[in-house]
C-alpha cells in the first residue's frame, strides 16, 4: 500500500504520485493531456473561491496539486529542490521575507544565498514558509486565486514553448514557473486556512483516492468526465 504521509515533503509526494498514477499516467496521457488536467481542477478550485464554497476549493485545489506533480514527474524534475531554489526562504523577486514587492517594486531578481538550516523538511514547514514569505493577512483570498490561474497560464505556456523548440531555456523556464505555481498553492491555502499536509494525507491514505489500487486502475473515461 502506497500512502502520504503528514509529515512527508514535497519528493515524497512526488514518489507517491509516480507509484500510484506513473502507470495510467504514462500509458493513457501525453504531458499536454497532464497539463490539461491541472489546468481542469485549477479552475474548478477558483470556482470554489467564486462561489464561497470551501469544500469545493479544499478538493480541487489538491488534485490540481496532484495533476501538477505528474506534470513535473514526466521530465523527472525534482520540483522540491527547484522549489527551494526559488524560494530559499526568501521572496524571489525582491529577496526580502516577508515580501516587500510592492514597496520597492523590483525590476531584476537579486543574488540569494541559500540557507539550508532553513530549508523546510516537510510540506507543512513548505506552506508556513510560505506564509512567512507572503502573509495571507496581506491578500485577499480571491487575489491569491487570481495569482493562481495567472501561474497555471505560465506554466501551461512555459511548457507548450518548449514542446516547439526544446532548447535548454525553455526547459529551464519550466521548473521556474513549476516552482511558481506550488507558491501559488501555498499561497492559496494559507488565504483559506486549509492544512495541505493533513489534507493530503486524508486523501491519498490508501493508494488512489478513488478506486484505492496501486497503481491506479481508474479509467481515461471516467477521469475525462470526472468532476467535484
Amino acid at each position: 500500500m502506497y500512502k502520504f504521509s503528514y509529515n512527508h515533503n514535497i519528493s515524497h509526494l512526488q514518489g507517491f504520485v509516480e507509484s500510484v498514477y506513473g502507470l495510467p499516467d504514462n500509458r493513457l496521457y501525453s504531458i499536454s493531456d497532464i497539463l490539461s488536467n491541472q489546468q481542469r481542477f485549477t479552475m474548478r478550485a477558483l470556482k470554489g473561491i467564486r462561489k464561497g464554497n470551501k469544500e469545493k476549493l479544499k478538493y480541487n485545489l489538491l488534485i490540481a496539486f496532484s495533476w501538477h506533480i505528474a506534470v513535473a514527474n514526466r521530465p523527472h524534475i525534482n520540483l522540491e529542490e527547484k522549489v527551494w531554489q526559488r524560494f530559499p526562504m526568501l521572496c524571489s523577486y525582491c529577496g526580502r521575507r516577508p515580501c516587500e514587492c510592492k514597496i520597492i517594486k523590483p525590476t531584476t531578481r537579486p543574488k540569494i544565498t541559500k540557507k539550508e538550516s532553513l530549508k523546510p523538511k516537510s510540506i507543512k514547514e513548505t506552506q508556513e514558509m510560505f506564509e512567512k514569505i507572503y502573509p495571507s493577512k496581506t491578500r485577499t483570498l480571491a487575489e491569491a486565486g487570481v495569482h493562481l490561474a495567472e501561474e497555471m497560464g505560465e506554466v501551461s505556456e512555459a511548457i507548450h514553448v518548449f514542446l516547439g523548440e526544446h532548447k535548454e531555456k525553455q526547459f529551464s523556464d519550466i521548473t521556474d514557473e513549476l516552482a511558481d505555481y506550488v507558491s501559488c498553492i501555498m499561497g492559496v491555502a494559507n488565504s483559506a486556512k486549509i492544512d495541505l499536509a493533513a489534507e493530503l494525507a486524508s486523501l491519498f491514505s490508501n493508494n488512489c483516492h478513488v478506486c484505492h489500487k496501486a497503481p491506479c486502475e481508474c479509467k481515461f473515461s471516467y477521469v475525462a468526465k470526472f468532476s467535484s
